[in-house]
């Protein structure tokens, strides 16, 4: 016990957050099946917010440091606006922290103001996080390059050059997060994207499919974005409208009225959905495979349709005037031990043959790049899960971890991937470097 007080804050965050981790997979091992549903998925979406709230407390503790404690020492710490700037600290850690659960508490048909300005903090904080420690990077290797030059560094006082550091990162946290913001509040933008698929039935020459995905209702994204995303698709008239995971963030029964838009869309030929690892966090899909068939979103859960260009399923012995349509379940279902779920590729494509087009629906880029690790003859996988980052810097993080980012990518001569970035964002309501969007691709028949 007497070891554990000696050791600083941030290892004990790093040690609470070890802690949680290894509840999280011992309550998945052993009380999943014990546990009745409803307190079940509190119990993980609750270890889910402790995790990380956990992870951020070494980061709290650094920008702490970084903007009070530093400073504390100087003539001005006992001013009346330090003793501010110390409160304001304070309610910022805090807001940014309480984020995570708002997921359990505050989501409703509408965004509450709390989560609004929670997840704006918490976006702030990542972005000063990253900047104070670019800042203190590049600080000790100009001391570095100095010391190694026999230089004498500096010559501010050391009040001055503990200041100057938090000083910029607000500045420039305050600027990015306002820009951020203002991005973010704007509609979708409409982006039309041609692919040549080879295959492709004369009579579906130019079909029209408008790409959705990861919307994210829950604390930060309401019915009011959800009828904007609607009547922006319902203009554009498509034959197809998919959607490819992450709609929601909570129960079904909690988003019932905000989800309730989507039974508006207009798609000649149909509307369907694919699981996303978000669905699998909620620990509610079948509810929420049930609601999106009562607004005519048809989920397709490792399973395909054809879709002819008559609007009717072809019957056998017709010809094959066709495409295949497929949807694999996100892969994190079988990390998580869903019952019943994870991605089945064979049992998506059942039925759909190297002669016919084939487009599959797949949450995640690395499930894209595992598909036609399998199936290289797939036309065309529409993925989303990057956010193309959402906000700097976690763009880069997204661009490293996956395989495919953001647009459109040609795998091979008659192979295409596409990413979206998304037609929301996940909680945080900024984008950085990213523009969330509606994709209209228009498929065009190759030689």
């Amino acid at each position: 016990m007497a070891t554990f007080r000696q050791l600083s804050l941030g290892t004990k965050a790093a040690l609470a957050a070890g802690t949680v981790f290894v509840s999280m997979v011992a309550s998945r091992s052993y009380l999943a099946g014990s546990l009745e549903l409803r307190a079940w998925r509190w119990l993980f979406r609750l270890q889910l917010a402790l995790f990380a709230n956990s992870l951020m407390l070494i980061g709290s503790v650094y920008i702490w440091r970084s903007t009070v404690s530093n400073l504390s020492h100087s003539p001005a710490a006992e001013s009346t606006c330090f003793q501010l700037w110390k409160v304001a600290v304070v309610v910022f850690l805090a807001l940014a922290h309480s984020s995570f659960f708002t997921m359990l508490f505050l989501v409703a048909e509408e965004p509450y103001l709390f989560s609004l300005a929670a997840y704006s903090c918490l976006g702030a904080y990542i972005i000063m996080l990253f900047f104070l420690c670019t800042l203190s990077g590049v600080e000790l290797a100009y001391q570095l390059l100095a010391w190694r030059r026999g230089k004498v560094t500096g010559s501010l006082d050391q009040t001055r050059k503990l200041a100057v550091r938090p000083a910029l990162a607000v500045a420039v946290t305050a600027v990015l997060s306002v820009a951020g913001l203002l991005n973010a509040a704007q509609p979708p933008a409409v982006k039309t994207v041609q692919v040549p698929i080879h295959q492709l039935p004369p009579s579906m020459d130019g079909l029209k499919i408008v790409l959705l995905s990861d919307i994210h209702l829950g604390p930060t994204v309401g019915r009011t974005k959800m009828e904007m995303f609607v009547r922006m698709v319902n203009v554009l008239q498509p034959d197809v409208t998919v959607i490819v995971g992450d709609l929601c963030d909570s129960e079904a029964s909690v988003l019932r009225t905000a989800v309730a838009p989507l039974g508006q869309l207009r798609s000649r030929l149909g509307t369907y959905f694919v699981t996303g690892n978000h669905e699998y966090y909620t620990s509610d899909v079948s509810n929420w495979f049930a609601l999106l068939e009562s607004l005519n979103v048809r989920p397709l859960h490792n399973e395909n349709v054809k879709i002819s260009a008559k609007g009717a399923p072809p019957r056998d012995g017709e010809a094959d005037d066709w495409i295949c349509l497929a949807g694999v379940d996100d892969i994190e279902a079988d990390i998580l031990r869903y019952y019943g779920h994870g991605m089945d590729l064979a049992k998506a494509l059942g039925g759909c043959s190297p002669d016919h087009a084939t487009v599959l629906l797949a949450h995640q880029p690395l499930a894209a790049k595992r598909a036609l690790q399998s199936r290289p003859d797939i036309n065309l996988i529409l993925s989303g899960h990057t956010h193309a980052g959402q906000i700097f810097p976690l763009n880069v993080a997204a661009y490293l971890l996956n395989p495919f980012f953001a647009g459109l990518y040609q795998v091979a001569q008659t192979t295409f991937v596409y990413v979206s970035p998304g037609t929301a964002y996940y909680g945080i309501p900024m984008r950085l470097g990213s523009r969330a969007e509606i994709t209209q691709l228009i498929l065009q028949r190759a030689p």
